[in-house]
């Protein structure tokens, strides 16, 4: 089981960490720019994906359906699991969509700089072009990786990157004729590299996708079975919007102490996030393995898959930990010059070693209930830990004592060990009884 894990585990890790690569370069080379862009990208980020998580988290019911259905050998249950995805991603595009553009409005309300604001919000409407393909890609990859086929998403992420970086340098800096556009053209630059990702991606995999996707059945439209698919995959999205938003929440407490604090958050939130990356990547490979288990109906196996993941996932983050604890300064200095940007943002990397331990049980855990279509009990935990324990923690140590900047980043340790925690004594109690299919359609009853 430990090398199954490894062999789809790997290739995603390496799609995540080259999706989070992406922003880490935005954050790279715009901290090279002035301290307000790199301010405004740190908030036009968090404005995007406060929009974007919820719908990332509804199509991750890709996971049960089609996982299951693989396992099962119920082809008809992919196709229609995969169909219904992209529509469920179209109406996701409109909706995000609309909720990027009074961006200004937003910011203001929350009283953030008035220097970042502007910049910010175009940042933010320059992701608006790629939001299709992003939402497409995250049906296509799920879609994929439960099938088993990673080459072209690791190749596809490859050029991505490499398209993200040159078109950074062209809008960012003003290169080739085109003006300099700091944070803004940093927007456009991953707008543009969004839909280099999904031409290449269905140009690579156009031969295993196109039984997925056409033709194109008329049940994929039926309303039931759509409500089915919604019924699992809002949990998800409702449970990365508590999370997320926790987490962005304490983003904009962070800008109400200054620019500099701001900027420190995103340089050590960023490196957090790279390396949270391999963790959220073993929990798809999780949530897959454990729902090819499940439409198999061998729960033995489901239990196995999630048992060494959890183990896997513990000890990777720990090694993370460990380097953060070493070496901050050195690891904040890649991402700015700031002196005063440096100093705050070494003092945050050290905590994020820490909540790392946590944070990377706590997905993968998520992975592996999510496996077994366990949805709901995982957003509950994270309005638990979050939102009622995580985020008072926060707003007490950054206001309520000295504390500052670095009180509420211990807020997220105490957060996400109790949501670590409350996933685990979930993982024991659902992994004790027999596993069953999920069913979206009659026609694809329990195995």
């Amino acid at each position: 089981m430990f090398r199954a894990l490894l062999r789809l585990a790997v290739p995603i890790v390496t799609v995540q960490v080259g999706m989070m690569l992406m922003g880490a370069v935005d954050t790279l080379m715009v901290g090279h720019v002035s301290t307000r862009d790199l301010a405004a990208v740190a908030l036009g980020n968090l404005y995007f994906f406060s929009v974007s998580i919820f719908g990332v988290g509804v199509l991750m019911v890709i996971d049960p359906v089609v996982a299951q259905g693989i396992g099962a050998g119920d082809h008809v249950a992919v196709t229609r699991g995969v169909q219904r995805g992209l529509i469920l991603a179209v109406a996701l595009t409109v909706f995000s969509s609309v909720l990027l553009i009074p961006g200004d409005l937003v910011f203001h309300f929350f009283r953030q700089p008035d220097d970042v604001v502007p910049v910010a919000a175009d940042y933010a409407r320059a992701l608006i072009p790629g939001m299709p393909a992003f939402f497409a890609g995250v049906v296509l990859r799920q879609s994929l990786q439960a099938v088993g086929q990673m080459a072209p998403i690791v190749i596809t992420m490859i050029a991505a990157n490499i398209g993200n970086v040159f078109f950074n340098w062209v809008l960012v800096f003003g290169k080739l004729g085109f003006p300099a556009m700091g944070a803004v053209g940093s927007g456009w630059a991953t707008s543009l590299s969004r839909w280099l990702l999904i031409v290449s991606l269905l140009a690579l995999s156009w031969r295993r996708l196109r039984s997925l996707i056409l033709p194109f059945h008329r049940d994929a439209f039926l309303l039931p079975a759509l409500v089915k698919m919604l019924r699992l995959g809002v949990p998800i999205g409702v449970q990365h919007e508590l999370e997320f938003g926790a987490f962005g929440a304490t983003a904009l407490l962070m800008g109400l102490l200054g620019t500099v604090q701001m900027a420190a958050h995103q340089v050590a939130i960023t490196l957090a996030s790279l390396t949270f990356m391999v963790p959220l990547g073993i929990g798809a490979a999780t949530a897959v393995l454990v729902g090819q288990a499940v439409g198999r109906g061998d729960t033995g196996d489901a239990r196995r898959a999630a048992r060494v993941a959890l183990v896997l996932g513990a000890t990777v983050m720990s090694g993370s930990a460990i380097v953060m604890l070493v070496a901050p300064g050195p690891l904040a200095g890649l991402f700015t010059e700031e002196t005063e940007v440096i100093r705050l943002a070494a003092m945050l990397i050290p905590i994020a070693g820490l909540f790392q331990v946590f944070d990377g049980t706590q997905v993968v855990a998520a992975g592996a209930l999510r496996g077994i279509g366990d949805t709901r009990a995982p957003m509950l935990v994270s309005l638990v830990g979050f939102w009622l324990i995580g985020l008072p923690v926060s707003v007490y140590l950054g206001f309520g004592t000295r504390a500052g900047p670095v009180g509420l980043w211990w807020g997220f340790v105490a957060g996400l060990a109790a949501v670590a925690a409350f996933l685990l004594l979930r993982v024991h109690s659902q992994f004790r009884r027999e596993l069953r299919r999920v069913t979206i359609d009659e026609a694809a009853g329990p195995a």
